[in-house]
């Protein structure tokens, strides 16, 4: 008895082994099966990439106009950011085809050094490309920050209802003073340096940081007159109101000399550059860079939105 229970044990760990090694090997066969297939995705999708690479060069090659849209609001890491917004301009007017360049806009403005980054490297590709015109069209908003940056176009267009200019800096902060003290809360802090709780919301707002606060506000104010002043030139007439940061529309805009003339962006490059063929040349923030934007915040960010110091409304 103790021999025969001891076979049938062996059968059936037998058995047991060898269903094993079958499920291994199925496993193993659909390890190497969805490899297989994952492999030639990536490979399809790369040689894909390489192909509509040489058609999009080849298409640009050929006579076209550069469009860049600009569309929401101008921040680091934002809907316009100004590192994506130089590789898409220098990208349109490195293109053999380029015939000229079209800045659809869209925003209502937004951070300041990001709108003067994007302002300059125009300005500095205009000097280096002069025969390649640069448009600025105004969609449904140019204002502040978005303004800031289409007078570094040659002419700019609007429709009649398009909410344009808006020249002037605002900085927002809240108090909350009056609700810790309802609430008998007691404000600490310890600075070195006197200015270092500048615009403390915890505390009463000094006339010495509404000083402070006025000279950011007056200064980055003038940087943008200038601009407006340097790109309109004489097409800019001054009014008292030009530059009290109050937004017009199109036909008001018009006749201020803020814009050129009406049309859209098909307008411009069909009946302005004389071109049918239009490219898209925005660069947009992969999967990764928006992780990565997430995950990652600077120190600069941080004070900007502390402050609120922005270009909008």
């Amino acid at each position: 008895m103790s021999g025969k229970s001891d076979g049938d044990s062996n059968t059936v760990l037998s058995l047991a082994v060898g269903e094993l090694v079958k499920e291994l090997r199925r496993k193993r066969r659909w390890g190497l099966f969805f490899k297989l297939v994952i492999l030639l995705f990536v490979i399809t999708m790369l040689l894909s990439l390489l192909f509509s690479q040489k058609i999009d060069k080849a298409l640009r090659e050929k006579p076209h106009v550069a469009v860049i849209r600009l569309d929401g609001l101008i921040a680091a890491g934002g809907p316009v950011d100004a590192d994506r917004v130089t590789v898409s301009l220098q990208h349109a007017f490195a293109d053999a085809g380029t015939r000229g360049v079209v800045l659809r806009i869209n925003s209502p403005g937004g951070s300041p050094v990001q709108a003067d980054d994007i302002y300059n490297e125009i300005m500095r590709l205009r000097k280096l490309h002069p025969k390649i015109p640069v448009y600025a069209v105004c969609a449904d908003a140019c204002a502040s920050g978005a303004y800031f940056i289409a007078v570094a176009a040659q002419s700019i267009y609007a429709n009649p209802s398009s909410l344009v200019g808006s020249i002037g800096v605002v900085m927002k902060d809240f108090g909350f003073v009056g609700l810790m003290q309802k609430l008998g809360i007691t404000r600490r802090v310890i600075i070195g340096g006197k200015n270092k709780d500048f615009m403390d919301p915890y505390a009463p707002l000094t006339a010495r940081d509404r000083h402070i606060a006025q000279s950011m506000v007056d200064d980055v104010h003038r940087q943008f007159i200038a601009a407006v002043e340097a790109g309109r030139g004489k097409r800019l007439r001054k009014t008292k109101d030009i530059f009290s940061g109050r937004v017009w529309t199109g036909v008001q805009a018009k006749k201020l000399g803020l814009i050129d003339a009406y049309g859209s962006a098909d307008y411009v490059a069909h009946e302005v550059i004389k071109q049918q063929k239009m490219i898209d040349y925005t660069v947009r923030p992969s999967l990764i860079d928006r992780l990565a934007d997430r995950l990652g915040m600077s120190m600069a960010n941080v004070v900007m939105n502390r402050l609120d110091l922005r270009f909008d409304n």
